[in-house]
């Protein structure tokens, strides 16, 4: 039995298509990939760090969005909602739609088990060719888990925080987002680790 052959999509088909729908899909070489619905937990993380972000940037040229800006990596030809992205200075977007952005400074995504491996592995290599990308954070939902990797030159130094007593630090930012506040009025299973 052989699996059917998946529609190839120019760009241009994929972001009028993208404009006009419902819901969210993402766009790699051709392919469109549906965006599956959030849960609860993956929901109050984004908007508890949306709204941190978002206070340590009053009076600054910084602008956060939670779950809606899509990003374009050029070099890999994907185009991405990412959970949290964050850009300071001046926003350069693909076109006059001011949809796509192009220069994000740091990234945020919420693990779920249906998408952990591609945003540790595959997602993250792509992210990373972004010349403006200077940190990717990696949210557990299920435990308090946060894993920061800051670009070093041509690496990444990989933190990770597991306690609610932690802070996460992000220089490129000038802010600090406390565990405790990022993971806020979340319900963890009575079988996950909560710290």
């Amino acid at each position: 039995m052989s699996a059917q052959p998946q529609p190839y999509y120019t760009l241009e088909e994929y972001l009028a298509l993208e404009r006009a729908a419902e819901y969210k899909s993402e766009y790699l070489d051709g392919e469109i990939f549906a965006m599956s619905g959030a849960s609860e937990r993956h929901n109050d993380i984004v908007t508890n760090i949306v709204w941190q972000i978002r206070s340590a940037f009053r009076g600054r040229p910084c602008r956060v969005w939670g779950n809606d800006m899509r990003v374009r990596v050029t070099t890999a030809g994907l185009y991405t909602y990412p959970d949290v992205v964050v850009v300071c200075g001046a926003r350069e977007f693909a076109d006059d739609q001011r949809d796509t952005l192009l220069n994000p400074t740091v990234i945020f995504e919420i693990l779920s088990p249906s998408t952990e491996g591609y945003d540790r592995g595959k997602k993250f290599a792509h992210y990373a060719r972004l010349p403006s990308l200077t940190d990717y954070v990696l949210v557990a939902q299920e435990e308090v888990r946060v894993e920061h990797f800051q670009r070093q030159g041509d690496s990444w130094l990989l933190t990770a925080f597991t306690s609610l007593d932690e802070t996460l630090g992000l220089a490129s930012l000038a802010s600090d987002l406390p565990l405790n506040l990022i993971y806020e009025n979340v319900e963890f299973s009575p079988a996950s680790p909560s710290q």
